[in-house]
């Protein structure tokens, strides 16, 4: 009788353990745009980009634009003026990187 207590109470105990992992594993969290400013940003305040894709965890396509001071904006995930920036950070990240990330322009740069 005692054995059948016990093995009720390790089943118990087993189910809620496993109830948790699954809640954890399930509840990840994404930092998503929920909606986009068109207006122009200045190139040389961003050093970080990253593309946001809905239907993985966010509602709305969008372009992730990281500052130097580590605020990010929403822009568009298309458009000419994006697509200038973006290309001005990856050269920007490139010139850091050769240069050890030495100078006024290299700060707030992530290195690769």
């Amino acid at each position: 009788m005692a054995l059948r207590g016990d093995a009720k109470i390790f089943f118990c105990i087993l189910f809620v353990a496993c109830s948790c992992c699954t809640v954890t594993f399930a509840q990840t969290l994404a930092d998503c745009c929920l909606q986009v400013s068109n207006k122009p940003v200045p190139k040389h305040i961003l050093v970080d980009y990253r593309e946001q894709h809905s239907g993985k965890g966010c509602a709305i396509d969008a372009t992730v634009l990281v500052t130097r001071r580590d605020k990010k904006l929403c822009a568009p995930a298309e458009g000419q003026w994006v697509e200038k920036v973006k290309n001005h950070v990856v050269h920007q990240k490139k010139d850091c990187k050769k240069r050890n990330y030495n100078g006024q322009h290299c700060v707030g740069v992530p290195r690769v």
